[in-house]
């Protein structure tokens, strides 16, 4: 199962066709281009992209009224409490996501399991001896919102695929805009989808990254010697 951390490679997807099979289709002498062939195919394949983009369409604006534009969220962790304030408005999926996990405890038990200094720290995935956690289900990629990798700010963490997100987040101890889409760092067009802010606790994230780390597991480097838990995640209200 692939590590949904920054810049690591992305899953391969197997097939059970030779890609010399995959790729064999009626190609047009003159340019080389791969070509379907016959007109019902056309009709077929233009039917189902409509019914694609109305279905896509009809999903999103469901999601949409259904996301709070701002809920709060409180991360108690074993260094101290952290607060976020999430925008349902520009990543209206990723959120909606994030509430149902939070919703269903999925958090409570799990690690920041990679902290880098002047970087990120990294959580949602691990448990406190290191098996991964994961939902069975993935985001579209929202990186294209508008909202930028600062300091502060909560992004999910991915494979190589733009539309891999799951349940593992990061927050932003540093500006590190080059995780923003179209910048060369973050895998060309696509981004790390920003959700959020933290508005209360970043001196408890920053204490986090500059914990002592270092090997662990199947995990390389960066990961905290003492176990960072997240005790409980759950919504919060000012009220």
């Amino acid at each position: 199962m692939p590590r949904r951390q920054l810049f690591r490679c992305g899953m391969i997807r197997p097939t059970s066709r030779p890609v010399n099979q995959i790729n064999h289709q009626m190609r047009n002498p003159a340019t080389g281009i791969a070509a379907s062939g016959g007109s019902c195919y056309r009709d077929l394949m233009r039917q189902t992209l409509i019914a694609l983009i109305l279905g896509l369409t009809a999903f999103c604006a469901f999601a949409a009224d259904e996301v709070p534009p701002h809920p709060y969220i409180e991360i108690v962790t074993t260094e101290g409490t952290v607060i976020l304030e999430l925008d349902g408005k520009q990543a209206p999926l990723t959120v909606g996501h994030i509430l149902k996990l939070v919703d269903s405890g999925f958090y409570d038990g799990i690690i920041f399991h990679r902290v880098i200094p002047g970087f990120m720290a990294q959580t949602g995935g691990r448990t406190p001896d290191l098996k991964i956690k994961e939902d069975d289900q993935t985001i579209p990629n929202e990186s294209g919102n508008g909202m930028s990798n600062v300091r502060g700010t909560v992004a999910m963490a991915r494979t190589s695929d733009p539309h891999s997100a799951n349940s593992q987040f990061f927050i932003n101890v540093g500006t590190n805009s080059r995780l923003d889409p179209g910048k060369k760092s973050s895998g060309g067009t696509w981004g790390y989808t920003v959700f959020g802010r933290v508005i209360q606790g970043m001196e408890v994230v920053d204490k986090i990254v500059n914990v002592q780390t270092g090997p662990q597991g199947d995990l390389p480097s960066d990961v905290p010697v003492v176990p960072i838990v997240i005790k409980k995640m759950s919504r919060y209200t000012f009220e």
